[in-house]
């Protein structure tokens, strides 16, 4: 019987990384194809231009509007759905039967709608951690509940 691989996705809301785990004793392997960086950026990096202003509604005052959303959160969301998706295409290879998710916690809440089912039905375990800091080796003993490192 072929041994279960799992992986493991470390990410937060700039970069994500995939570890592979082939069983107890084996520790945890890098997968190199699978580094997602971006650029961590303020708001006012991301928009060029500060929003408009408007007339109040009785009167001439004027007043300073707001964005009608956070670029930095959309850009984030945009980027954990890029994760997500590229999971999806692995898994459908074949390249993985488990899956363990460890993000931070605005990272994990943008990443489980953008979860395919079939993402979903090989998650075995989440963590609510932006593990993404801490270096490979002491990585696994953040697993131990989880898996038989």
């Amino acid at each position: 019987m072929k041994a279960k691989t799992t992986w493991i996705l470390v990410a937060d809301g700039a970069q994500a990384k995939v570890f592979e785990h082939l069983g107890p004793g084996k520790g945890l392997r890098a997968i190199e194809d699978l580094k997602f960086e971006q650029e961590p950026l303020q708001a006012q990096e991301i928009m060029a231009d500060r929003p408009g202003r408007s007339f109040a509604s009785a009167g001439t005052a004027r007043s300073a509007m707001e964005y009608s959303s956070d670029p930095v959160q959309v850009r984030e969301r945009r980027f954990v759905e890029n994760v997500a998706e590229q999971l999806d295409k692995q898994l459908q290879k074949g390249a993985f039967d488990r899956l363990i998710v460890a993000a931070a916690p605005t990272a994990l809440g943008d990443l489980r709608p953008a979860f395919s089912k079939g993402i979903k039905d090989v998650i075995m375990a989440e963590l609510a951690k932006d593990l993404t800091n801490i270096p490979t080796p002491k990585l696994a003993e953040h697993f131990t509940d989880v898996l038989a490192v």
